[in-house]
């Protein structure tokens, strides 16, 4: 790997393209090395992943709602979404099947100085490949960038200590890896990569207080402007230059400012590209530092034999977790059973309050309204808080992946004077947990999700498509989703302006 340090550049010193950040993701996004067969698979596993939480959304409002959005947008040959076949346009398929993949907090993960679903790269990349009429190679090509880079960035450059939301890293790295798909020059994917990022900042708000379904949209948004912004820098249209470093750009004004000093790891020229084997998925629909402590709660429940006996619950824990989705957060609707489903995701104190009392946790069941408004898991739900541990903190930024956690510990006082105590550092579907996640859990995860909403023999169709990915023709390639019989959702139209 190459370290390249970025900051602010003034502007009588005329920063060289060549020294830019977003020349340099080009340049990586442009370098033909081939992609290894361990990184092939786990493509295929993410195909996989996003289709299973993309069927199991695609009744909810917001999924509904911009699939009617893509259908109003029919084009040829066009790109496909998700329940209703090919035949949209690229932007528009993609934003759908965006949202949809999106909606139930159930993909894929990387948390370093920042966090991302790298997963959240697919649907642009794919959408574009199906319109173009590219092979599964190519989409493989394409898919490795948008995870390599999106994990370079979310690695070096933390967003979330300035309030600006993670999918600022998703805009550059989704027009990236449209780019290596097409097989564009350096210099278009520079420019796309500049538009990508300068129209794709926006604050943090839509994952704070009362989270609306904007949290679903949000990256979507960002792939369909990948899209439009290669589309625009394949025309000639240039950006705001440089986009990264420049006096008035992204990290004098939103970021670190003039003492800024990031350090970005991207492969050298000829290394291949592995950034999506460092990332994870999720076994349990919620927020993902939720992950290991939704593992620890059903693991310490068989000692608790009456939870209305329990007088207070502490987790120990990262700064992340404790601020985002604990009671660092300071968030009242974190406690309040009227939230809205993207809110209680994002409430550890709800989640570990179902998880101990249910022993389970469900995509749907665990957030129903009923379920909320239990009396007991009120009650028990209040009564839990976090504290940050430096120590943990420290686990969660550590740069041995080895000693990177992003659990906590667990104290359950009782009424007394018991405590019961554990602790758990990592998901159990984590590369170091108990039950490291592969191929037959993919698409174990897949069926359970599937089942009763797609047939059995549409199913086993893009498995089989999904399992053999980078040998796709062009024709498999505008295959690969998944398509309910005519009628399954023929839901009443939203209205709006198209």
């Amino acid at each position: 790997m190459r370290t390249l340090r970025v900051g602010v550049a003034a502007s009588a010193d005329a920063l060289p393209r060549e020294q830019q950040l977003a020349w340099r993701l080009a340049e990586t996004a442009v370098d033909p090395v081939e992609v290894l067969p361990e990184v092939v698979e786990m493509i295929g596993n993410r195909i996989i992943d996003n289709a299973a939480v993309a069927v199991a959304s695609l009744r909810r409002g917001p999924v509904v709602h911009a699939r009617h959005q893509a259908e109003a947008h029919p084009y040829r040959p066009g790109s496909a979404v998700f329940g209703i076949g090919g035949g949209f346009s690229p932007e528009w398929a993609a934003w759908a099947n965006g949202v949809a993949v999106r909606e139930l907090d159930f993909h894929d993960t990387f948390l370093a100085a920042d966090y991302a679903h790298p997963g959240d790269n697919v649907p642009p990349i794919l959408a574009v490949a199906q319109h173009t009429g590219k092979a599964g190679g190519d989409l493989v090509r394409g898919i490795a960038t948008g995870y390599e880079l999106q994990v370079a960035l979310v690695r070096a450059i933390c967003l979330h200590a300035h309030k600006i939301d993670h999918v600022a890293h998703l805009g550059p790295s989704a027009a990236a890896g449209i780019g290596t798909l097409l097989g564009l020059p350096a210099e278009v994917i520079y420019q796309a990569i500049g538009q990508a990022l300068h129209t794709t900042t926006a604050t943090r708000q839509s994952r704070k207080g009362e989270i609306s379904s904007w949290k679903a949209y949000a990256p979507a948004f960002a792939g369909k402007i990948a899209i439009e912004a290669v589309d625009r820098a394949m025309r000639g249209e240039g950006a705001p230059a440089p986009i990264y470093e420049g006096e008035d750009g992204v990290i004098a004004w939103l970021l670190d400012g003039s003492g800024a000093d990031y350090q970005v790891s991207l492969p050298e020229p000829g290394e291949p590209k592995r950034g999506i084997l460092d990332t994870f998925t999720k076994a349990h629909s919620a927020e993902y530092q939720a992950q290991a402590l939704i593992d620890l709660a059903i693991r310490v429940r068989s000692k608790i034999t009456d939870s209305t006996k329990i007088n207070e619950i502490v987790v120990t824990t990262s700064h992340h977790t404790h601020n985002v989705i604990g009671s660092g957060a300071n968030d009242p609707q974190k406690y309040d059973p009227d939230a809205s489903r993207e809110t209680l995701d994002h409430s550890l104190m709800y989640i570990l309050a179902v998880a101990l009392e249910d022993g389970s946790w469900h995509h749907e069941r665990s957030y129903a309204p009923e379920r909320a408004h239990r009396p007991s898991t009120i009650e028990l739900w209040r009564r839990i808080r976090t504290v940050e541990d430096p120590e943990w903190t420290r686990r969660y930024h550590a740069p041995d992946p080895d000693e990177r956690a992003f659990g906590g510990r667990i104290d359950i006082v009782l009424a007394d004077g018991t405590t019961i105590t554990d602790e758990l550092a990592v998901a159990d579907a984590h590369p170091r947990g108990a039950k490291p996640y592969a191929r037959p859990d993919y698409v174990a995860k897949f069926r359970t999700l599937a089942e009763g909403i797609v047939p059995a023999a549409e199913q086993d169709r893009f498995l089989d498509l999904a399992g053999r990915v980078e040998d796709l023709t062009a024709d498999e390639v505008r295959q690969l989703t998944v398509t309910l019989p005519d009628g399954a959702l023929a839901d009443t139209k939203s209205q709006g302006i198209f």
